[in-house]
Parts: C-alpha cells; structure tokens; sequence
C-alpha cells in the first residue's frame, strides 16, 4: 500500500510550471530574463539563461537555453510565495535559507498562476516532511505554536497594509513643504519596505520550524 509521504511526492510531481520571468538582479543590473522551471518532485525553482532573441516572445514555448545547467536553483520547501504591492506583475519568494528572489510575470494573470503553482508545490513537500517527521512536539505545545503562527501571519497582514498605504501616502504628497521626491520620505519609504521583506522571511523561518515539528498525519489531502 502507498504510504502517504509517497503520494504527496508522486502527485505534486505533476505539477507543470515553466516559462519566463523577470528575475531582479541587483541595483546595476536591473531585471533580468531568465528561463524557470520547477521541478515539483524535488521542491526546487530553477532558472536558466536564455536566447535574447527569444525575450519577451510569449507564443515560444521553450526559448533557447544558453546552458544545459541552472544558473541559479532556489529550495521551496518552507518558502513564502508573495504578490508584491509594487505592481500587478511583481512576486516574491522568500526562501528559508533567509534569501528573497524579487520576480516579474508578464502579467497579472501569469503572476496568480506563478504564485498558486509555487504555493501547491511548498504545500506539499510542508506536508511531506509533517508525515515523516517523527519526533512533534507535546501537543500543549503544538497549539501554542499553531496559535501564534496565526497571529502572526495576521499581524504581518496589517504591516503589509500599512507599508502600502505609507506608500500611497508619499507618492500623493502634494503640498510646499513636502514632495513625493524628498530624500527623507523616499527612505523612509524604502525602510518600510525593506523592514516587511524581512519579516516575509522570518515568518517563513518560523513557518519551516512548527511544520518541521508538527505531528504525523494519517491521512493528509493534496490540494493543487
């Protein structure tokens, strides 16, 4: 009988998510294309160089890679998937290594699609490692865990809310004093920012320790 660590692997194996995306590089270099693909049995994100001929072409399938090896792979497994409040093309994972892969979709729906492809696949390997853990915590313990992840996830919810509408806030300054421009709003504006992407990557830090030490499950559902 399959057990269910093997089930979770076998079916989030089918998930099928490849194609371009903007891959922000660093403050010289910008946005870079680059070839994604993600492999769902393993829980990793892997993305290649790409033919610039091909950039930006959507009806080609599979553009020309440069390398048959990876530039660069990212682990999923305990990773936060975010949409950024920057646009409606822009997401984010945070890693539980402590890194941030800042990305660009084509657009809003490749965007959602990028963003529930990724989330399925951490889902699942969360739940597999869950199933194959074998030392949980007291259960007393475990509810105090579960409860503070929730108001956690909640309270970096408002901060999210606050950092954007800080944002607006400046960007609407209209007055003599002030303008949107002002060196001291611009970098209070990027703290802001910078202060949430940290705390995106300390909840998947958190998030990847209570799954971690979460008890085995009978029998745990995939949901795609």
């Amino acid at each position: 009988m399959e057990s269910n660590l093997n089930r979770i692997i076998r079916e989030s194996a089918k998930l099928k998510l490849s194609g371009q995306l903007s891959k922000y590089t660093n403050v010289m270099k910008g946005w870079q294309y680059r070839w994604f693909t993600v492999d769902a049995k393993t829980g990793s994100l892997s993305y290649y160089l790409c033919d610039s001929s091909t950039v930006g072409d959507d009806i080609a399938p599979s553009p020309h890679v440069l390398a048959s090896a990876p530039r660069g792979q990212v682990q999923l497994a305990g990773a936060v998937v975010y949409p950024s409040d920057e646009d409606s093309r822009t997401f984010a994972i945070a890693c539980a290594s402590g890194d941030t892969v800042k990305l660009r979709a084509n657009d809003a729906r490749a965007r959602q699609e990028w963003v529930s492809g990724l989330r399925a696949v951490v889902e699942s390997h969360m739940k597999a490692m869950d199933i194959s853990n074998s030392s949980p915590l007291p259960p007393r313990e475990l509810l105090a865990a579960s409860d503070a992840m929730v108001s956690a996830r909640q309270a970096l919810f408002l901060t999210e809310q606050c950092n954007a509408s800080l944002a607006r806030a400046i960007e609407s300054i209209d007055c003599a004093s002030f303008s949107p421009t002002d060196p001291d709003l611009l970098l209070l504006k990027a703290i802001s920012t910078a202060s949430t992407q940290c705390l995106h990557q300390c909840l998947g830090l958190l998030q990847r320790h209570q799954e971690i030490n979460q008890p085995p499950a009978e029998s745990v559902p995939l949901v795609l």
